[in-house]
């Protein structure tokens, strides 16, 4: 009977050792996925997490469609330059839009909807609100810790270039009257 015993104890022991080895390999997995990839939220997972006061941070986000070639190809180079990646999943809470999304999104009492979402290439009302009726893509927002607009950037940037614009919005030199050509001369970026 103790030989039992201490065979379903060992049994026990080696299962909760077994366990805890696999979660902590999955926790070091998600680990490495962060560090190699954005972290990327949907708008309104993103609206929400800023509304907690300590989880605050600037809001980027990359407005895209399917049939977007320069999408595709920012998506390829630039967002997944470890220099890139490391900078935005530290600075922003990022979020990828569809530009024509097909749901609707209800933030702060305000309902947006793709008024015609069975069409092709029919656009959000979300997507035009952000980009302020200006429809390129891909298509880069920054808005301000309490979702206020920043600014916009239309186009496929390469790293080096897509670097100096994060840094110059994510450091706040906006704020402080500098045009973002006196940041360009200045900066020094990581990206080779």
């Amino acid at each position: 009977m103790q030989k039992a015993l201490i065979q379903v104890i060992f049994v026990f022991l080696l299962t909760s050792l077994c366990n805890s080895v696999s979660a902590q390999s999955k926790n070091k997995e998600k680990e490495d996925f962060k560090a190699d990839r954005i972290k990327w939220y949907s708008f309104e997972d993103a609206y929400q997490l800023n509304k907690k006061k300590n989880k605050q941070k600037k809001i980027f986000i990359d407005v895209f469609t399917e049939w977007c070639g320069w999408c595709k190809k920012m998506d390829m180079d630039t967002f997944t330059n470890p220099v890139i990646i490391e900078y935005m999943n530290k600075t922003f809470v990022c979020v990828k839009l569809d530009a024509e999304r097909k749901d609707t999104v209800i933030i702060d009492n305000h309902t947006f909807v793709n008024p015609n979402p069975n069409n092709k290439r029919s656009t959000h009302e979300l997507a035009v609100q952000l980009l302020q009726g200006r429809m390129s893509y891909p298509s880069y927002v920054f808005l301000k810790e309490s979702s206020a607009p920043l600014g916009i950037l239309p186009g496929y940037l390469p790293p080096k270039e897509f670097e100096i614009w994060l840094h110059y919005f994510g450091e706040g030199a906006y704020e402080d009257q500098v045009t973002f050509d006196e940041f360009k001369g200045s900066f020094v970026g990581e990206v080779k």
